[in-house]
C-alpha cells in the first residue's frame, strides 16, 4: 500500500485505488503517522499535530479512538492487520518509508543534489516534484510539518532551476520564474535566477531593473541589503552589455561539398598566420569556405560583409558591435580606425573580411594597422587578389573536382526539381563546362525546373563557344561565370529580366514591400518566387537578396531605379524619425539598422544627383546616426551635398543645409545668416544639441537656435535638458535640479529612453551632493538600465562610474570597486579609452583612501595618458588632477599638490564648469590646511560651495578638511571665513585661489 501526504492525504491500494479514509482527524493521524513511518510517534506529538497547541479535554481518550477507526478502515481498504502499531512510547505507522511519497520526495532530491551531471540532477528534480499534489497536508492542521514541506519543495524547485541554468535553459525558464518571484517576492536566491535566466537570454536590462526592485523591497521590507547572490546576478547583467564574445558568422542552409582537401588547407594556415586570405574567382565558394572554417574554431568569430561598402573600417565597426562614441556624453567621435585598436587590442579574435576585392587597398591599410596593435587578431580575408601585405598567407579556392561538382548540381536540382532525376552524362557535360564552378552550377540545375539537363547541356555548350571567340586575354574561370550569369539572364522570362534588373538596386536586400515600390513591376511576389527558383534572388525567410556577383550583372543590364529607391528610403527614414523620440525607439532604431546598407547607398547617389533629396535625406536620418553612437558617419555625405549645392540653401531647406554644416569636416560658411532666414520652430529639435556639440559653435547662434525650440512636447523636454546643464554649470543647482526633473517627467511621458537617462544622471548626481545615497542608486539604476534598452555599450560603462562614485561617497568600498572594475571591462571591449579612464581613475581614489598612495598614482598615471579627449575628457582630467594633488598631500608634498590642484582648476576654467573648478578648489584648500593657513582654506571651502551653488555631502576628504580647520579655529572664525568665501562672486573667487592661466569661461 502507497501513502500520499504531500497534497490532500492519501492511502492507495497496490492497484491504484484510493482508500476511503474518512474524515479530517482520521487523515490527519495517517499524515502524522506517514511523517516518521517506520518510526514510533509519541501520542503528545500526535495530538499537537492534530490539535495545535490547545487540544480539547479527552485528547487522549480521543486520539485512541481515533487509532481504532483508522486501523479499522485501512483493514477495510485490504492493508494487513498490524499496520498502525502500539507501543509504551506511542504509535507507528509500520510501512517501508519508501512507500511514503514525502520520503521518496526527500530521497530523490538527496540523490539530484549528489549528481554532478546537470541533466540527470534536473530529470532527478523534475521526479521528486512531481510528487507534489498541491500544498503538503492540504487542509491539516501540523502547520510545522506543512511549512517545512513547504520550503523543502520551494528549495528542490530552486534546485532544478538551477540546474537548468547550468543547461543553458534561460529563456524557458524566465517565465517561471517570473511566476515564482512573483510568488515568493522576497525570495534573493529566486529573483537572483531569474536575473540570471533574462541575462543569459539577452535581456541585461530587464534583469538590472528586477535588480532595482528587489533591493527597494529589501530596505523598505526588512531594512537589508541585496545578498552576495544577487549581487553577483548583478554584475553578471552589467558585465553581459560589455559586447560579448563574438561569434557572427552565418549557419549555411546546405552542407560544404568537396571541400574537406581546402578546408583543412585554410584550418591550418588561419591556425599558423595571422593574416590568410582566400583567392579566387567571383563564384568560387570563396565566402562559403571562409564562413565554414570560421565557424569550426572556437572563441570569438566575426564576418564583416563589405560587397556593399566603400568605408572598411566604419563596417568592421558595426559588425563588431562597437558604436564611434556613447549617446548621452558629447565629444568629437574618434577616428573609426582608432577605435578599433582601442575596442581589439586585448582580444583574441577571428575577423572574416568578406568581398575585398573592391576595397582592397583600403583594407589593407586597416589590416596592416590593426594586426601591428592587436596582438590577440587573425584575419582572414576573401579577394579576387592578394592584399599585398608581409607575412600574408595565400589560399587559392580553383574549382571543384568533377565528382564534387556532379553532388553539388544533384543536390541543388533535387531542391528545385523534386522527383526529376537528370541524366548522369548530361550533368558531367554541364558540369565541365562550367569549370567546376560552384555558383555557376547552382545557377544551371535552377533550370532544371523548366528544361532537362540534357537542354541545359546543349545550350551552355553553344554558349560557350560562342564566348571563347570573346575576352580571350580574360581569366577562364571569369569568363565562365560571367557567362553563365548571362545566360541565365537571357533565359528569364521578360517580367523576371525587368524585375532582376531593377531589384539589384537594393545594396542590403529588402522586404517585399520595398520590392513592390521601388521595383514597381505587377505581380511582384510571384516573379520573385521565380527568381529564387532560378538562384538568381536568395530569401531567407524576410528579406530577398542577391549575391553582389548577380547583382553587379543585373545593375549592368537592368533599369536605373536609383531616384525611386533613394524616394523610398527617405520616406522610410522621415517616418522613422518621429517614432525615434519616442516609446517606439527601440523598434524604428533596429528598423533603420536592417536598413542601413541602403539608406547609405541612396545618400551616395543623391549627394551628387538629387542634392535637396539628400539634405532632407542626412537630416532625417541625424538622431538615428547620434543614437547609435554614429555621429561621423554623416561627415562624408554632408561634405559632398554641401559641395553639390553650394553656400546656400536651397529654398525651404534651411535646417536642414544648418544640419550639414554642423555634420560638415570643415566649411567656411557661417550659420547665422542661414538662421535668420526663418523663425519658425525648429523641425528638428537635435539641431540644437548637435550645434552645443560642434566645435564651431558661436553663442550667438546658439541664442537664436534656443529662441526656435518648438512647442511640442520632445522639444520642451529637450530645452529643460539645455536649461539645467546652464544652470548647473553657474552654481545654480536648485533651478538646475527643477529643470531636469521637467525634462525627466516630459521624456517619460513620451517614452523617450534617451532623454530618461540623461536627466537621470543629473538628478542622481543632485542626490548624491545631498548625501540621499538611496535616492541616488534608485536613479543611477534607472538610468543604466535605458542606457542599457540603447544598447549604448560606452554610455552604461561611464554611468557605472558615476555610480562607483556615489556609493564610494557612501562608503560602500566594495560596491563602488566592483562598478568601476564592471566599468573598465566594459571600457575596454567597447574600445573607450576615456571611460577605462574615468574607471581607472575611480580605483585610483579606492588605492588612496585605503592608505595605498602608490597604487593610487599608479592608477592615476596610467589613465591620465587616455583621457585626452578635446570635449568630454577635461572632467576626467579635474578628477585625475585632484586625485594626484590629494595623494600628494598624503605624502607631505604640498607644492606638489598645489601644482595639480591648480591644473586642474585651469581644466576646470577652460571648460567653464564651475562643479569641476569647485572640487579643485576644495583640493588647494586641503594644501593650504597642510601649510597651516586655517582661514584661507576655510575661505575657500566656502568658495567651492557658492561656485557649485551646494555642498557636497559626505566627501571625506572636504569633511577632514574641515574637521582639522574648525579644530584648530574654532567653529565661530571658520564659519566666517567660510560665509565669506561663499559669498564671494565666481570670477573674484578664481583670482583668490590664486589661477592665473585662464579666467572663468575662458
Amino acid at each position: 500500500m502507497q501513502f500520499a501526504i504531500l497534497g490532500p492525504v492519501e492511502a492507495r491500494r497496490p492497484d491504484g485505488s484510493l482508500v476511503a479514509l474518512g474524515g479530517p482527524q482520521l487523515r490527519g493521524l495517517l499524515a502524522l503517522l506517514a511523517l516518521d513511518a517506520g518510526r514510533v510517534v509519541s501520542a503528545g506529538r500526535l495530538i499537537d499535530g492534530l490539535h495545535g497547541d490547545h487540544p480539547p479535554e479527552g485528547a487522549a481518550e480521543a486520539l485512541q479512538s481515533q487509532v481504532s477507526r483508522l486501523r479499522r478502515r485501512l483493514r477495510d481498504g485490504g492493508a494487513p492487520d498490524g499496520l498502525v502499531e502500539f507501543t509504551s512510547a506511542g504509535y507507528r505507522l509500520a510501512v517501508d518509508p519508501q512507500d511514503v511519497d514525502v520520503h521518496r520526495f526527500e530521497r530523490l532530491i538527496t540523490r539530484a543534489r549528489e549528481t554532478p551531471d546537470p541533466a540527470a540532477a534536473h530529470e532527478l528534480f523534475a521526479e521528486a516534484l512531481a510528487l507534489w499534489r498541491g500544498p503538503a497536508l492540504d487542509g491539516l492542521a501540523d502547520a510545522p510539518s506543512a511549512a517545512r514541506l513547504a520550503e523543502l519543495s520551494l528549495a528542490a524547485v530552486e534546485d532544478q532551476v538551477e540546474a537548468g541554468l547550468a543547461l543553458g535553459r534561460h529563456e524557458q525558464l524566465v517565465a517561471e520564474l517570473r511566476e515564482l518571484t512573483g510568488a515568493h517576492p522576497l525570495r534573493e536566491r529566486l529573483t537572483g535566477q531569474l536575473m540570471r535566466a533574462l541575462t543569459g537570454s539577452g535581456r541585461a536590462a530587464e534583469a538590472l531593473a528586477v535588480f532595482a526592485e528587489i533591493r527597494e523591497r529589501l530596505a523598505d521590507e526588512l531594512g537589508a541589503e541585496p545578498s552576495a547572490e544577487l549581487a553577483d546576478a548583478h554584475m553578471a547583467a552589467l558585465r553581459t552589455a560589455a559586447p560579448g564574445p563574438l561569434r557572427r558568422v552565418p549557419v549555411p542552409l546546405t552542407g560544404l561539398i568537396g571541400r574537406a582537401g581546402e578546408l583543412g588547407r585554410l584550418a591550418e594556415a588561419v591556425r599558423d598566420s595571422r593574416l590568410v586570405t582566400l583567392t579566387g574567382p567571383g563564384g568560387a565558394g570563396k565566402t562559403r569556405l571562409a564562413v565554414e572554417a570560421a565557424a569550426g574554431r572556437s572563441g570569438e568569430v566575426c564576418l564583416v560583409e563589405l560587397a556593399a561598402t566603400t568605408e572598411v573600417a566604419r563596417a568592421v565597426l558595426a559588425a563588431l558591435g562597437l558604436r564611434e562614441q556613447g549617446v548621452l556624453v558629447p565629444g568629437a567621435a574618434p577616428e573609426p580606425a582608432d577605435r578599433l585598436v582601442t575596442g581589439l587590442a586585448d582580444r583574441p579574435l577571428l575577423l572574416v573580411l568578406d568581398n575585398c576585392e573592391h576595397v582592397v587597398a583600403e583594407v589593407a591599410l586597416l589590416v596592416r594597422r590593426l594586426l601591428g596593435e592587436c596582438a590577440g587578431l587573425r584575419v582572414l580575408a576573401t579577394s579576387r587578389e592578394a592584399l599585398g601585405l608581409t607575412g600574408e598567407t595565400l589560399v587559392p579556392v580553383g574549382a571543384l573536382s568533377a565528382e564534387a561538382a556532379e553532388r553539388l548540381f544533384a543536390e541543388r536540382a533535387a531542391a528545385v526539381a523534386p522527383g526529376v532525376v537528370p541524366d548522369p552524362a548530361a550533368v558531367t557535360r554541364i558540369c565541365a563546362a562550367l569549370d567546376g564552378l560552384p555558383l555557376a552550377i547552382e545557377l544551371a540545375a535552377g533550370r532544371l525546373r523548366s528544361m532537362s539537363a540534357d537542354d541545359v547541356a546543349a545550350r551552355l555548350d553553344d554558349r560557350f563557344r560562342l564566348l571563347s571567340r570573346g575576352e580571350r586575354t580574360a581569366e577562364q574561370r571569369h569568363r565562365t561565370l560571367r557567362g553563365v550569369v548571362e545566360w541565365s539572364w537571357n533565359l528569364l522570362e521578360p517580367g523576371e529580366r525587368l524585375l532582376a534588373g531593377r531589384f539589384a538596386v537594393f545594396a542590403g536586400g529588402a522586404r517585399l514591400g520595398a520590392v513592390e515600390r521601388v521595383c514597381a513591376v505587377p505581380g511582384t511576389d510571384v516573379v520573385l518566387t521565380g527568381l529564387v527558383e532560378k538562384s538568381l534572388v536568395e530569401f531567407d525567410g524576410g528579406r530577398y537578396r542577391m549575391l553582389e556577383t548577380i547583382r553587379a550583372f543585373c545593375g549592368d543590364h537592368g533599369e536605373d531605379r536609383r531616384a525611386a529607391h533613394a524616394r523610398y528610403f527617405l520616406d522610410l527614414a522621415r517616418a522613422a524619425e518621429p517614432k525615434l523620440r519616442s516609446a517606439d525607439q527601440l523598434t524604428a532604431l533596429a528598423e533603420l539598422t536592417t536598413e542601413h546598407a541602403d539608406l547609405h547607398a541612396a545618400l551616395r547617389w543623391s549627394v551628387t544627383e538629387a542634392p535637396e533629396t539628400a539634405l532632407r535625406l542626412i537630416a532625417a536620418l541625424t538622431w538615428y546616426w547620434w543614437l547609435r553612437g554614429l555621429r561621423s558617419e554623416a561627415a562624408p555625405f554632408a561634405d559632398a551635398v554641401l559641395a553639390a549645392v553650394g553656400p546656400e540653401p536651397p529654398p525651404g531647406l534651411s535646417e536642414e543645409y544648418v544640419l550639414c554644416l554642423i555634420h560638415a569636416s570643415a566649411t567656411d560658411v557661417d550659420i547665422e545668416p542661414i538662421l535668420r532666414m526663418s523663425e519658425e520652430p525648429l523641425k528638428h529639435p537635435y539641431l540644437f544639441l548637435l550645434w552645443a556639440f560642434s566645435p564651431r559653435s558661436k553663442a550667438k547662434e546658439g541664442e537664436r537656435l534656443a529662441a526656435r525650440i518648438g512647442p511640442d512636447a520632445w522639444s520642451q523636454a529637450f530645452a529643460r535638458i539645455g536649461d539645467g546643464l546652464g544652470a548647473q554649470y553657474r552654481g545654480r543647482v536648485t533651478e538646475a535640479e527643477s529643470h531636469f526633473s521637467a525634462a525627466l517627467d516630459g521624456f517619460r511621458a513620451l517614452g523617450d529612453r534617451w532623454g530618461q537617462a540623461s536627466a537621470l544622471e543629473k538628478l542622481a548626481e543632485f542626490a548624491d551632493w545631498r548625501g540621499d545615497h538611496p535616492r541616488f542608486r534608485e536613479l543611477m539604476d534607472e538610468s543604466i538600465r535605458l542606457a542599457l534598452d540603447l544598447g549604448a555599450v560606452e554610455d552604461t560603462a561611464d554611468l557605472l562610474c558615476r555610480r562607483a562614485e556615489g556609493v564610494l561617497q557612501a562608503g560602500n568600498v566594495e560596491a563602488a570597486r566592483a562598478d568601476y572594475e564592471a566599468a573598465a571591462e566594459q571600457a575596454r571591449a567597447a574600445g573607450t579609452p576615456l571611460t577605462l579612464a574615468r574607471a581607472r581613475g575611480g580605483l585610483g581614489e579606492i588605492a588612496r583612501r585605503s592608505g595605498d598612495l602608490a597604487a593610487a598614482r599608479r592608477w592615476y598615471g596610467s589613465a591620465l595618458g587616455l583621457a585626452v579627449d578635446p570635449v568630454t575628457g577635461g572632467e576626467t582630467r579635474i578628477h585625475l588632477y585632484t586625485g594626484f594633488g590629494w595623494t600628494a598631500v598624503a605624502e607631505g608634498n604640498l607644492d606638489e599638490a598645489t601644482e595639480s590642484h591648480q591644473e586642474a582648476l585651469a581644466t576646470a576654467l577652460e571648460y567653464a564648469n564651475l562643479p569641476g573648478a569647485a572640487q579643485a578648489v576644495e583640493g588647494l584648500a586641503g594644501v593650504l590646511a597642510g601649510r597651516g593657513e586655517d582661514e584661507r582654506a576655510a575661505f575657500l571651502l566656502g568658495v567651492a560651495v557658492g561656485l557649485r551653488g551646494a555642498p557636497v555631502i559626505g566627501d571625506l576628504d572636504v569633511d577632514a578638511v574641515t574637521a582639522r580647520v574648525t579644530a584648530r579655529i574654532g567653529a565661530a572664525r571658520y564659519g566666517e571665513a567660510f560665509e565669506r568665501g561663499r559669498e564671494t562672486p565666481p570670477e573674484q573667487a578664481i583670482r583668490t585661489s590664486g589661477q592665473r592661466r585662464f579666467t572663468l569661461g575662458s
